[in-house]
């Protein structure tokens, strides 16, 4: 974890560095960057937990069972027709719902703007529906 987040930290900074004002050290400003990673990290980890502790607090039966394997089954067809998706929407996509980075910080990242990382996110939820709606 600690890897990823000084990597996440360098990365951020790179990109933001002409919004560095100095008002500060650069250390101190890294040292900031690397701290808001760390509680981002730690709050969506946080909310793995919460979400894990009220769905192994349920009474297992076999319509929890069957609801969890369709759940699954589910999530493993919209992995898949995310793969499929061409770039930047597949780029757009993980990044917004498996990152759960900002419109903004995604546009960033691609020297957009977050209208510009709206749009191509709807268009690759439209493709994915698309796909799936060709799979049943």
């Amino acid at each position: 974890m600690a890897e990823d987040i000084t990597q996440e930290t360098f990365f951020k900074a790179m990109q933001k560095l002409g919004d560095f004002r100095g008002d500060c050290s650069l250390t101190t400003w890294l040292c900031r960057i690397a701290r808001n990673l760390y509680l981002n990290h730690k709050n969506r980890h946080k909310r793995g937990q919460d979400y894990l502790k009220q769905h192994t607090t349920e009474t297992v039966s076999p319509e929890n069972v069957e609801r969890e394997l369709i759940q699954k089954e589910q999530a493993g067809e919209i992995i898949a027709a995310v793969q499929k998706l061409d770039d930047p929407y597949k780029e757009v996509f993980s990044l917004r719902v498996f990152s759960e980075l900002s419109f903004k910080e995604i546009g960033n990242m691609f020297g957009k703007n977050d209208s510009w990382a709206r749009v191509t996110y709807h268009r690759a939820k439209l493709k994915i529906k698309e796909e799936l709606k060709d799979e049943y």
